[in-house]
C-alpha cells in the first residue's frame, strides 16, 4: 500500500479535526509505518546501538531515524496498535511470560520486543507561526521519538501520555518524519500489557501565546441549590515580546446555551512566562451529576488579544459533591454502597489497543452487571475510558502505577493527576498497588507522604487511598494514608 502524505488543516476525510477558536487538534493515528526491531542484534534493530544517534542535533544517518530512511518494505497500519496480541502464542515455563497471555514479549525474545514507527505528514508554511505539539496518549513503554532526525525525549511510562513542543523541528511545505522506538522488553506489572503505540496520536496547534497542556483545572462547592464554580488557568507567552491578555470564562449546558460567566481578567505575560488565572462563577440550581443522571454541562475558557479569541479549551463537567467518610462514601450528600470492580485496561481479542466504542460498551456493560465504581489497575486509564465514566455516571478510581517518590514517578504521577483532576467520574485517587517491599517500611511511610502532599498541592479536592494486601498491617504506608484499603480481604 503506498503511503499517503497528510496536509494538515485540509479538510481531509480521513482526518479528524477538533477546532475550538484558533487551536486545532488534528488525529495521526493512519497510515503509519512498523517493522521490529531487535535487542540482540544491532543490525536487526537498524542499526540503532552501532551508529552515533547523540552526539551532534539531527544526526541519524545509517538508521531508521533518518527522515531520508527507506522504509517502503515495512508494514502499513493505523493507531491504535498492540503488536503483543498480533504474536503467536509461546509456551514457556516463566512467570512474567505467563502473566502477559503467553506472549513473546520481554527479555527471553529479542526479536519481537522492538518496534519502529515512522510517520510522513506535510504542514503548510501559512501556518509557520504557530505553535506545533505531538501529543501520545499512550505508549508501551520506554519510547524514545524523533522528528526530521531531532531527538525529542523519552517516556519511560507505559501508560501516562507525553506530549513534546515540535515547532523548532518541522518543515513546512516540505515532507516530516516522526519516528518511534518503542522497547517493551521490560514489564511493568505482572498482568498483560501488550506492546506498542496502542493509544491515539495527535498533532495540536496554536498560538504562541495559549493555553498550557492540561492547563485548566475546573472544580466546584456546592450549597444547598447554589454553587461556585472555581475555574484555574495556566496561560504561557511564548512570543517574542511581552503582551497583555484577556481570559474569558463561561458556563454552557450541554445543548451549548450559556448559563453563567466570570469576570473577565486582563493578564500581562513577558516573554517565556506562565500564570495562572484564578475565577469564579456563581451558577443557581445545577443539575446534579449522579450515576442515574450524569448530566455534564461545558466549561469554556478563551484566551483574547486585543479582544479576538486566540485559544479556547473547553472541558465537559458535572456538578457533584463527594465525601468519603468513616461511614461510607457520599455523592451529593447521600450515602451509595460501592460496587466496584477491578479493571485492567486490555480487551479480549485486541489486546490494550481498544476501539473508543469499547470503552462504552464496557463501562455501559459493567453499570448493567449492577457496579457502580471502576477501579483503574494499575495504572494511568486512556482518556476514553474516563469519557466514557463521565457520560455514562461510573465513578472513578484513578490509580498511579507505582510507589516511587523519584523524579520519574513523581513526574508520571503529576502529570496523571494534572490531565485527570477535572473529571467528574474521578472521586478517589489511588498512589499504589501491593507495594510489599516498602509496604511497612519507613521507606514506604515517606514515600507516601510525598505523594499525599503532592496531591493536596495539584488537587486539593479529592483524598487518595492506597491498596494494601497486608490488612492488620499499620506500619509504614498504613500509617499515613487517608483511607485505608484492603486487598483479598472480605468484611461483614
Amino acid at each position: 500500500m503506498k503511503q499517503k502524505q497528510l496536509t494538515l488543516f485540509a479538510a481531509a476525510m480521513i482526518m479528524c479535526i477538533c477546532t475550538f477558536a484558533q487551536r486545532k487538534q488534528i488525529n495521526i493515528d493512519d497510515n503509519w509505518k512498523f517493522a521490529f526491531g531487535h535487542t540482540a542484534n544491532p543490525e536487526k534493530d537498524f542499526n540503532y546501538s552501532i551508529k552515533t544517534i547523540f552526539s551532534k542535533s539531527g544526526g541519524a544517518a545509517g538508521t531508521a531515524i533518518d527522515p531520508r530512511f527507506n522504509d517502503s518494505s515495512w508494514r502499513t497500519l493505523d493507531l491504535p496498535h498492540d503488536w503483543a496480541v498480533e504474536l503467536p502464542f509461546a509456551y514457556v515455563d516463566n512467570f512474567d511470560v505467563e502473566s502477559h497471555g503467553y506472549k513473546p514479549v520481554g527479555g527471553l525474545f529479542p526479536a519481537t520486543s522492538i518496534g519502529w514507527y515512522r510517520k510522513q505528514f506535510t504542514v503548510t508554511k501559512a501556518d509557520s507561526g504557530r505553535r506545533f505539539q505531538l501529543q501520545f496518549d499512550g505508549i508501551f513503554r520506554d519510547a524514545n521519538v524523533w522528528i526530521n532526525g531531532f531527538y525529542l525525549g523519552n517516556n519511560k511510562s507505559g501508560y501516562v501520555g507525553v506530549n513534546y513542543d515540535v515547532t523548532d523541528f518541522l518543515n513546512y511545505d516540505r515532507n516530516n518524519v516522526i519516528v518511534v522506538r518503542v522497547d517493551a522488553t521490560q514489564y511493568e506489572g505482572w498482568f498483560y500489557e501488550g506492546a506498542g503505540i496502542y493509544r491515539h496520536v495527535w498533532l495540536n496547534s496554536y498560538p504562541s501565546s495559549h493555553i498550557a497542556t492540561d492547563g485548566v483545572f475546573a472544580y466546584a462547592k456546592i450549597s444547598d441549590t447554589k454553587a461556585t464554580l472555581n475555574v484555574e488557568t495556566n496561560i504561557i507567552n511564548e512570543y517574542g515580546s511581552s503582551n497583555n491578555y484577556t481570559i474569558s470564562t463561561y458556563l454552557t449546558d450541554r445543548a451549548g446555551n450559556r448559563i453563567a460567566a466570570a469576570r473577565e481578567q486582563t493578564v500581562a505575560l513577558n516573554v517565556l512566562e506562565e500564570k495562572t488565572i484564578k475565577q469564579s462563577i456563581a451558577v443557581n440550581s445545577p443539575t446534579l451529576w449522579s450515576l442515574e443522571n450524569p448530566y455534564l454541562y461545558r466549561v469554556v475558557v478563551e484566551l483574547k488579544q486585543n479582544g479576538k479569541v486566540i485559544d479556547q479549551q473547553k472541558l465537559r463537567f458535572g456538578f457533584r459533591t463527594i465525601e468519603v467518610k468513616p461511614n461510607g462514601v457520599f455523592l451529593n450528600g447521600k450515602y451509595i454502597k460501592i460496587y466496584g470492580t477491578n479493571n485492567h485496561q486490555d480487551h479480549a481479542g485486541v489486546g490494550s489497543a481498544l476501539p473508543d466504542y469499547l470503552q462504552y460498551y464496557r463501562i455501559d456493560l459493567l453499570k448493567k452487571f449492577g457496579s457502580n465504581a471502576y477501579r483503574t489497575s494499575h495504572n494511568a486509564p486512556t482518556p476514553e475510558l474516563l469519557d466514557a465514566c463521565d457520560s455514562l455516571g461510573m465513578l472513578v478510581m484513578d490509580e498511579q502505577r507505582l510507589l516511587n517518590s523519584g523524579v520519574e514517578y513523581m513526574d508520571q504521577f503529576e502529570r496523571l493527576v494534572k490531565r485527570d483532576r477535572s473529571r467528574t467520574s474521578v472521586f478517589m485517587w489511588s498512589i499504589g498497588n501491593e507495594e510489599g517491599w516498602i509496604h511497612t517500611t519507613s521507606h514506604g511511610k515517606r514515600i507516601a507522604e510525598t505523594f499525599i502532599n503532592k496531591l493536596k498541592q495539584l488537587d486539593p479536592t479529592r483524598t487518595c487511598t492506597y491498596a494494601a494486601d497486608l490488612a492488620n498491617v499499620y506500619n509504614g504506608v498504613n500509617e499515613v494514608i487517608p483511607v485505608r484499603s484492603f486487598n483479598y480481604r472480605q468484611f461483614a
